[in-house]
């Protein structure tokens, strides 16, 4: 812990810290962080009860989590996705990849506008300055990755995105073995999105695609 906390003042990030579940759920709740690093074995609430609480909450979901474990197994890494975590590091660890890692997710939180504040298809309504995304005029509760991923394949409606370029450009990095990721953060995107789900189309073996035809 002393380590990682070293890591992050050297590069210049405000660090709070907790050593058991409900601690940290509490103080996650007053300080309200730019990004939580959660470990999944914790005293007293496990890392996956925390999780599930802070995307439970108004005040919390919105905040970014890094599932940081031991358990390295692919079950884990999606059942971590599913509660809504942003990215997962199983130890043992680079300091230094945890810092990219922690940049990168921090980067998703800054589209760019170029212009344009205001996505609109039909009843779907992607507002880039809020961060927020409304179906048929109500809020639908995204993490920052899957907002960005969303962005991402509306921008480029009609052409299709290969898993490698999602990780690229929502994840920031292109680590083998990591594709799945995708596949997982898609079957949420699909799953908030309801019946507007089939605007995103899989293309076996190459990727996926947001229909063009939507008008």
């Amino acid at each position: 812990m002393d380590l990682l906390v070293y890591h992050f003042r050297q590069e210049g990030f405000s660090v709070s810290t907790a050593f058991d579940g409900t601690t940290g759920l509490e103080k996650a709740k007053k300080e309200r962080p730019s990004l939580i690093i959660l470990d999944l074995m914790l005293p007293e609430m496990d890392g996956k009860d925390v999780c599930r609480a802070l995307k439970g909450d108004p005040l919390t979901r919105s905040i970014p989590i890094l599932m940081l474990t031991a358990k390295a197994d692919e079950i884990d890494r999606i059942i971590g996705f599913e509660l809504g975590a942003d990215d997962y590091v199983t130890k043992p660890f680079s300091p230094k990849e945890l810092v990219l890692r922690i940049k990168a997710i921090l980067r998703r939180q800054e589209i760019p506008m170029e212009g344009q504040k205001v996505i609109e298809i039909k009843d779907l309504l992607i507002d880039l300055d809020r961060h927020q995304v409304f179906l048929q005029k109500k809020p639908i509760h995204l993490t920052s990755t899957e907002f960005k991923l969303l962005v991402e394949l509306v921008s480029n409606r009609g052409r299709v995105q290969t898993r490698e370029r999602l990780l690229d450009k929502v994840w920031g990095y292109t680590y083998e073995g990591y594709a799945r990721t995708v596949d997982t953060h898609i079957r949420r995107l699909r799953e908030k999105l309801g019946k507007r789900g089939e605007w995103i189309e899989t293309l076996r073996g190459v990727g996926y695609r947001f229909r063009e035809d939507i008008q």
